[in-house]
């Protein structure tokens, strides 16, 4: 169980990662402005075990789906139904101010509980940022495997499913799509990420007649890919395998 604590939220003023922007520009004659991230385009890889007839997936802590989560289920705090006495201001208390040694952020989430680190878990596909210029596409992808999940895949053996935009209100980066199929000859290690570069992630197997409930369940927290993935496998390669992904 993943453990989560000394929470401090704070304003992101440089990244590595994302850079906010805002975009001015004339639409039909009508003036717009847009605030997007500039971001890295990534890749993603639906892995398919032919020995043991699962998909692999990764599954790990998002900071962002965690506070997500705190910001829809954050108490709100309680409103009086009585009205102010005669003369009395009727404008809302100030908040109170945090304590000697405690950020704003901490002094807000004391009357909002932070949810259990579970909140902030997701399924995911093996998937990883294009942030090395002298590696291709399909070479990046065969490290994401390897390192997240394991799997020694040569190059020629990731076929391309398909590119799309993610994230086309705020980022807007493309996201390229491949498949592997690997047996248990393939695993060379555990897995689990880089930890160097602060990677914590378990690896999780999908066992194929499973795998459309899975997809539809909304109580299991995954993303649109993993979805359309198992889609894509039952159009395209259920029928070589003669086993039903359970529609």
């Amino acid at each position: 169980m993943e453990e989560i604590n000394n929470i401090e939220v704070t304003p992101c003023t440089e990244s590595d990662y994302l850079k906010p922007l805002r975009v001015h520009y004339n639409q039909n004659g009508t003036k717009k402005s847009w605030d997007f991230m500039r971001t890295h385009d990534s890749v993603s890889v639906l892995i398919f075990n032919t020995s043991s007839h699962c998909f692999i997936l990764v599954k790990q802590f998002r900071p962002a789906v965690f506070m997500c989560e705190w910001e829809r289920n954050k108490t709100q705090p309680p409103q009086s139904a009585e009205k102010p006495e005669e003369g009395a201001s009727e404008a809302a208390a100030p908040a109170a101010e945090p304590q000697e040694g405690q950020s704003a952020a901490e002094g807000e989430s004391s009357s909002s509980p932070w949810p259990p680190a579970a909140a902030g878990v997701t399924y995911e596909l093996c998937a990883g940022l294009v942030d090395k210029p002298n590696l291709s596409l399909e070479e990046i992808a065969r490290q994401e495997v390897l390192e997240e999940c394991g799997y020694d895949v040569p190059v020629a053996k990731l076929k391309r499913i398909t590119s799309y935009r993610s994230g086309v209100g705020v980022t807007g980066a493309k996201q390229t799509m491949f498949y592997a199929e690997v047996s248990d000859d393939n695993c060379v290690s555990a897995g689990g990420g880089e930890p160097g570069e602060g990677e914590l992630i378990e690896v999780v197997k999908v066992p194929l007649h499973e795998a459309m409930t899975f997809a539809y369940d909304e109580r299991i927290p995954k993303t649109m890919g993993v979805i359309f993935s198992f889609i894509w496998f039952h159009n395209n390669m259920s029928p070589k395998y003669k086993i039903s992904t359970n529609v």
